[in-house]
């Protein structure tokens, strides 16, 4: 007889790693555990990050009016002169409540027993699950997955205990819309945020100690979206840090190294993330994490104990929840050898919901450069395009990257209306293999924003036939 206490699997965390890997194994007959430390399940992507972040930039879009900003002759952006907190944050309630129903239920469907409490290792098979009432239960599993995933990193010259400094966590508890607030970070983060809160009304200004924001990004879409940003009426210091914070009754004067003094009346800080580990009583384990609280991993997300493994945002970048999700299956797939998912893919999306969203897959102009790889890209608007017309979005663009000597897709980026639902059909192209034939040859729906493709496609041909041939002493890269 089985002790109820014995799983083959036992995970520690309900966000996207947590959930997916736990319904992995269980799919394939193995008896589960999972263990969350909150009340609520979903992790930082259903109650404080993914979610609640991507909903507060839909309410603030539709609140100003953004989308209607090209339409002739209707003009909703009074709006956002007239925006509450409780406006502001009631819709973030409804999806977060929603997403919690829909994990719960999916474990409960996988028959995944779910254990409230803080979770630490006794030993490599052995979790001790602490409830609230102070009550000890000990788990054993064969395999136990780390989905702990992160929190926002709190640097130790800001005081979070004014109620004017915000982290990620912490700005969904904000109680009014303050009138200027200066963001600490020009990353992901930070720059979605900014972009929210701009739109609502707020003068925003964002400290960046590189020279651009979200460094990874193409270049040429990461000009337009500092263009975009400008244009809202964000302030951009990049290449700057704060040196000093002074704390004054009715705001924070910020001073920073270029001598510039910026007073505000709230802080958002973004400046990473902490991976979640501690108190998990990893160290007897030989398991050893970073400054940053992250674990190291091989490549099928194994720690330096065999039957440990940890998966998501505990691991570190790239982060993402779809990219977490994949972690834990393949996490499943390796720990109980099912003839199933591998690896992860080599290619990955990135969507950034600033306003506009930008979003990217595979190469960048600068790393098909560095890596010597002669291209051409090709371009298509917004403007140009007869949807793109009907949304009103008229600097959006795609920019496909094309191998110049097959014409292979080696790198899709987007920026404007639907770019993290658009990048995808770049992405399966890049999976596949394919070229710019593959666009010329399809047949899309009219009037749609994938039609752009098809176009791009048709400049990246045009811009290699115009270029000299390959040796020419006129030849060289596009940049």
């Amino acid at each position: 007889m089985v002790n109820e206490h014995e799983y083959d699997l036992v995970v520690i965390g309900s966000g996207p790693a947590g959930e997916k890997g736990a319904a992995q194994a269980a799919y394939f007959g193995k008896r589960v555990a999972l263990i969350e430390k909150e009340p609520v399940l979903g992790g930082a992507a259903a109650n404080t990050g993914t979610l609640p972040s991507k909903t507060l930039r839909e309410t603030s879009v539709f609140l100003s009016g953004f989308r209607h900003r090209e339409l002739e002759g209707v003009d909703f952006r009074g709006l956002k002169k007239h925006v509450t907190v409780d406006q502001f944050l009631c819709r973030a309630e409804i999806i977060k409540q929603r997403e919690r129903t829909r994990i719960g239920e999916n474990l409960g469907r996988h028959h995944v027993s779910m254990y409230q409490g803080t979770a630490a290792f006794k030993d490599p098979h052995t979790i001790s699950v602490c409830g609230k009432d102070g009550g000890q239960t000990c788990l054993s599993g064969d395999i136990i997955m780390i989905a702990t995933g992160s929190s926002p990193h709190r640097p130790p010259e800001f005081q979070f205990t004014d109620r004017r400094i915000y982290d990620s966590d912490s700005i969904l508890t904000l109680r009014e819309v303050p009138p200027t607030m200066l963001v600490a970070g020009g990353g992901v983060i930070g720059s979605e945020y900014a972009c929210m809160f701009a739109e609502l009304g707020v003068q925003v200004t964002i400290v960046e100690k590189r020279d651009r924001l979200v460094g990874f990004l193409d270049n040429e879409i990461g000009d337009a979206l500092q263009t975009a940003m400008l244009s809202m009426g964000i302030n951009l210091l990049t290449g700057d840090a704060i040196d000093t914070l002074h704390y004054e009754s009715d705001r924070i004067v910020v001073r920073l190294h270029s001598g510039k003094s910026i007073p505000t009346h709230a802080i958002l800080v973004s400046s990473g993330r902490t991976g979640n580990t501690s108190g998990l009583n990893l160290e007897p384990l030989g398991i050893q994490v970073d400054r940053r609280g992250r674990i190291q991993v091989n490549e099928y997300y194994q720690t330096t104990v065999p039957n440990v493994y940890a998966a998501g945002d505990v691991i570190g970048g790239p982060s993402l929840a779809s990219t977490s999700m994949q972690q834990a299956r393949v996490a499943m797939v390796h720990a109980f050898d099912l003839q199933y998912l591998k690896s992860l893919p080599q290619e990955l999306p990135y969507g950034i919901y600033t306003i506009p969203e930008c979003s990217m897959a595979g190469e960048t102009e600068e790393s098909l450069c560095q890596k010597g790889i002669a291209y051409v890209a090709g371009k298509a608007s917004f403007a140009s395009n007869a949807r793109g017309q009907i949304v009103g979005d008229p600097a959006g663009f795609l920019k496909l990257l094309f191998r110049k000597d097959d014409m292979q897709l080696a790198g899709v980026h987007i920026i404007g209306e639907q770019a993290t639902e658009l990048v995808h059909i770049g992405l399966t192209a890049i999976m596949m293999g394919a070229g710019a034939d593959l666009f010329i040859n399809t047949c899309y729906n009219y009037p749609t924003l994938g039609e752009l493709y098809k176009y791009a496609a048709y400049d990246a041909l045009g811009q290699r036939n115009r270029e000299p041939a390959e040796g020419d002493a006129s030849s060289g890269f596009r940049h």
